[in-house]
């Protein structure tokens, strides 16, 4: 499969880059961005996924996280696909809300009308995407780690506990713990994928943790001055299974942080450390 490329800027001597492709999971153009040390021009790299959160594309990462800079000094590429599929013909909220359709694909493949046809996020992210990935740059698909913020979040918890195998590291910030028990959580879970409940589990980072056949490296920072900390992202529930489970994480409240990027961009370079640890032992 072709792709295009859109975008290209020298950082911290690695090349940032940005390309969009035909999509045949989400039937649509995609655009994503990647970050390529310069160790990728003479060896394999490892590899960090990062999932955003609602509203964002992959230039909010890529413009304000302040991620290349660690990227650079750790030699680890680093990719950044967009949040929902988009164009003419893919379904957005009938209200427009910013919290469910364009946008807010919540890393889960839709089976109810209209959004079936396009938004397929797990598979674009666990499938299609690593491998354009793999086929089209030097990366080491054995040294895989994932994180993302929020509903990105969610989307990296998720997929690293339903994917064994395949991830060495998961990290979030702010992350969605349990959409089967909040607003934004239940809108999207019972939009796409209908009101069977049962089918919202293996999309619940606080159900599948405790139902999870191996234990990743897992870092979480929290801000406590997160305006979405108790209605929407609930890490306690996280925490409290987790701890029934006997799954080791390391959940972090950091005081006065919000839910901005200057929270993460505060932090990427713990996160970063967090999965060169496991992507390099």
């Amino acid at each position: 499969m072709s792709l295009n490329e859109i975008g290209n800027n020298k950082s911290f001597g690695g090349q940032q880059k940005r390309f969009e492709h035909q999509s045949e999971s989400c039937n649509c153009k995609m655009t994503f961005s990647i970050y390529l040390p310069k160790e990728a021009e003479q060896t394999a790299v490892p590899l960090l996924y990062w999932l955003s959160g609602l509203t964002c594309t992959d230039e909010n990462f890529v413009t304000k996280a302040g991620a290349q800079q660690y990227a650079s000094e750790h030699g680890i590429a680093i990719v950044a696909p967009d949040t929902s599929p988009r164009g003419e013909g893919v379904a957005d909220d009938p209200e427009g809300a910013y919290d469910f359709g364009l946008g807010a694909g919540f890393y889960v493949n839709a089976t109810e009308a209209p959004f079936a046809s396009h938004y397929k996020m797990y598979d674009y992210i666990t499938k299609e995407l690593p491998a354009l990935i793999n086929a089209n740059f030097n990366v080491d698909p054995s040294r895989t780690g994932i994180f993302g913020h929020s509903m990105g979040g969610h989307g990296a918890l998720t997929i690293a506990l339903n994917n064994p195998g395949v991830y060495k590291s998961v990290s979030a910030f702010a992350p969605i713990s349990s959409p089967m028990n909040c607003p934004w959580g239940e809108k999207a879970l019972s939009g796409y994928l209908g009101s069977d409940r049962e089918t919202w589990k293996k999309h619940d980072a606080a159900h599948m943790i405790t139902v999870a056949t191996e234990q990743l490296p897992m870092l979480i920072d929290q801000g406590t001055g997160d305006n979405f900390l108790e209605e929407q992202l609930k890490p306690e529930l996280l925490e409290a299974a987790a701890k029934s489970a006997n799954y080791p994480i390391t959940l972090r409240m950091q005081p006065g942080y919000d839910h901005s990027y200057f929270f993460m961009a505060s932090f990427m370079g713990d996160h970063i450390a967090h999965h060169v640890k496991a992507l390099k032992s």
